[in-house]
């Protein structure tokens, strides 16, 4: 191709020259009398010589304002052609500072349009002109290069020139910054230092973000004491690049007695102290600064609102995020991906389907409907608020589904217990050629659990030891830990933790758990110890599982020593869930008065729960006065479980206060309160089916009432039925003759 800097020859007519110069110009020079073309005396050579000179200056004066002209509307062509021009006009008499000015705006051109070849002749002509240190060309051709990603150019560009101004530096420097390269950055300022050019108030903001990515905090206070000793410190830019490296470095205080003392904040100073505030997970801190910034009517943008309405996500304040992103609406921001998300998380957690699909309309209209992450967050939420069939119709819509898209699905569907589903969505998967990951595995491991579908957790736990990659995600071996366990399957549970070389406080908590479901509870205790001496710190979670089973293991003394420490030893306050603990534990024992003293003193308000616990250990042994207490409190918090009811009403009849049974049963007529009848799950081989009290339904109706009556009669010689309770075969195959 030929090259664009091809001399045009000395005699082009005029009528071509004046192709580039703008109507305007032309239409003035023509009008004008003063402007037209006047025969000249040729008895002086030097009035000829000096009246063509200024022509020329005049013609490149034209022709400098047209390339300015179409470089600035990125004509790159017509640029060079006029470059051409002026090259054909420029004499030894015209001025340097015209030549420079075309250079320059022929490769702002080549930036500009990303011309890279056009670009490296601009140079090589300003190389052979001999102004390559011209203090307009080297920030341009340092640009150029820098746009390119060719930094070593632009480097090599920065060391080569003899300009003591830092413009040059600060452009290489920020652009080392913006492509993560901090280390060259730090080099090429001290470079810059030792050469005795001074920084100025655009040097220091780049090399402090790159000391905040770095978490370069030793360098970033020496550049503080350079800012301190050049006189800068009132620079807002500065300002806020200082809180901004100290909070990103984590010194948050430090950081904040550089914003109080501020005299000028700006959006930028707000932002960077509630990030480092966030990003500490100071989220006290964010919301007063936050509520700061808006009292005092500072412009706030997505930023600020994401970081805010993240925190209340994050801290459990769910409501809170949804108010902040409709006051994110209502001040008219423009709706973005990451505030869609914190909106449709918050109705995930909340089960607020009508602020989800309103949430789903504005994705519609804002077309943000094809952003794979919102498409996965639009099928949570319509999952976690129990739609299943519109999760399911969104996630059919999905072309290209990958494995975050299948794992939403399956977690949505397991989330509710719906085996069935869940278990044909997890083989679609497999069909469809998407690789499950360990998300997916330990979505449907619980579920596992809870459905008592010990079968296919055990299918899962074949899939994870045949399979590579899964040997080091700790959270797939605590599902199966915590299956086994809940399934009572607790010797294969040891087994399996035994076998597990890393082990966190989840792993034990599982397996204490399950030792206490069983009742063995010094074993759970044990554990416990194990836990401790392994310098594993226990969470409220393993202190549940802990005093659980020294409840169902009657280690009363022990137990409260576990609560005691709670507080003293582990730094745990108390939640609700312990003090339910405690109180099973105590009328478990028959301790009932110091349960009702737990009861009384607790900072909770009891909930039906434990009024329940504390009203059925009086029944088991038999303490009327705290037991008609206990079901006084239960009936004025009206519960729904029907179970209630039915354990009050059984406490009034062994107590023989008929009058207070027939209040009971009026109670549960007047609220609609109906005892469902019992059901179990029978695994039939290929899958499982309800089996409810008399049940009549089955075609297999007299095998499974003989088989209960046999298993009964199993009981009754083991002692596990007494002669009271127990029924006879006759009763129990009862409901054949209904």
């Amino acid at each position: 191709m030929p090259s664009r800097f091809s001399v045009l020859p000395r005699n082009l007519p005029l009528s071509q020259i004046q192709k580039f110069i703008p109507k305007k110009w032309r239409s003035v020079t023509e009008s004008d009398p003063r402007n037209s073309v006047q025969p000249l005396p040729c008895s002086s050579r030097e009035s000829v010589s000096g009246s063509c000179e200024a022509t020329s200056e005049s013609m490149v004066d034209c022709l400098l304002t047209t390339l300015k002209d179409f470089a600035s509307q990125g004509h790159i062509c017509k640029a060079f052609r006029t470059f051409s021009l002026i090259r054909t006009h420029v004499s030894s008499q015209t001025p340097c500072d015209l030549v420079i000015q075309s250079l320059s705006s022929l490769l702002l051109c080549c930036t500009n349009s990303k011309s890279l070849p056009e670009g490296k002749q601009i140079h090589a002509c300003i190389i052979n002109s001999g102004i390559a240190h011209s203090w307009n060309l080297v920030p341009r051709i340092i640009t150029f290069y820098t746009t390119f990603s060719l930094l070593d150019n632009a480097h090599a560009i920065a060391e080569t020139s003899n300009i003591l101004h830092p413009l040059p530096w600060n452009l290489l420097i920020s652009s080392y910054v913006r492509r993560g390269q901090n280390e060259k950055a730090f080099s090429a300022y001290r470079q810059m230092v030792n050469r005795g050019i001074r920084p100025d108030e655009f040097t220091y903001p780049s090399v402090l973000k790159a000391c905040g990515e770095q978490l370069n905090l030793a360098f970033g206070r020496d550049i503080h004491k350079s800012i301190d000793a050049s006189f800068l410190e009132g620079s807002l830019f500065v300002q806020n690049a200082l809180v901004s490296m100290y909070a990103k470095c984590g010194e948050v205080d430090v950081a904040h007695d550089i914003f109080e003392r501020m005299p000028v904040k700006d959006a930028v100073s707000w932002n960077s102290m509630i990030s480092g505030y966030a990003s500490k997970g100071m989220w006290s801190k964010a919301f007063e600064l936050f509520d700061r910034m808006r009292a005092t009517g500072a412009e706030m943008d997505i930023i600020t609102w994401n970081t805010i309405a993240g925190g209340c996500l994050k801290t459990g304040n769910f409501i809170g995020a949804l108010k902040l992103f409709s006051q994110m609406r209502t001040c008219g921001i423009q709706l973005e991906p990451v505030a869609t998300l914190i909106g449709l998380g918050a109705c995930s957690h909340t089960g607020l389907l009508k602020n989800g699909k309103e949430i789903h309309g504005l994705v519609i209209r804002s077309h943000l409907d094809d952003f794979d992450n919102v498409r996965n967050a639009l099928i949570n939420m319509y999952a976690r608020c129990k739609a299943l069939k519109q999760a399911h119709i969104l996630f059919q819509l999905v072309d290209s589904k990958t494995v975050i898209t299948w794992n939403t699905i399956i977690s949505g569907f397991a989330h509710w217990d719906r085996f069935e589903e869940t278990s044909f969505l997890f083989r679609e998967m497999l069909f469809s050629g998407v690789e499950p990951n360990y998300i997916t595995i330990a979505s449907i491991l619980p579920l596992c659990a809870r459905v008592a579908n010990l079968q296919h957790g055990k299918e899962f736990h074949c899939y994870l030891t045949r399979r590579d990659g899964f040997e080091e995600h700790l959270l797939l071996w605590n599902s199966l830990v915590d299956m086994y366990a809940r399934s009572g399957k607790v010797v294969v549970a040891r087994k399996l933790f035994n076998l597990m070389s890393k082990k966190d406080a989840v792993t034990y908590t599982s397996l204490i758990a399950g030792y206490g479901i069983q009742g063995e509870g010094r074993e759970a205790i044990e554990l416990f110890n194990e836990m401790i001496r392994h310098h594993i710190k226990p969470d409220h979670v393993t202190m549940v599982a802990a005093l659980s089973a020294c409840s169902h293991s009657g280690h009363v003394t022990q137990g409260q020593k576990l609560f005691e420490q709670m507080q003293s030893t582990y730094d745990i306050s108390p939640r609700l869930e312990h003090f339910s603990c405690l109180i099973d534990l105590f009328g478990r024992a028959g301790l009932l008065k110091k349960a009702e003293e737990i009861i009384i003193k607790m900072p909770y308000e009891p909930t039906p729960e434990m009024w329940a616990t504390l009203l059925g250990a009086c029944k088991i042994h038999r303490n009327t006065e705290i037991g008609e207490w206990a079901a006084e409190k239960l009936l004025e918090l009206r519960p729904d479980n029907p179970g209630y009811y039915v354990l009050i009403a059984n406490m009034y009849a062994d107590a023989g206060r008929w009058n207070k049974l027939a209040k009971v049963r009026t109670v549960m007529r007047d609220f609609g309160v109906r005892k469902a009848p019992g059901c179990a799950w029978v695994d039939t081989g290929s899958g499982f089916s309800p089996f409810l009290v008399s049940d009549t339904s089955s075609g297999q109706t007299n095998e499974i009432y003989c088989l209960l009556g046999g298993l009964n009669r199993q009981m009754k010689d083991t002692d596990y039925v007494t002669t009271e309770d127990s029924s006879s075969e006759e009763e129990l195959c009862e409901g054949l003759l209904l």
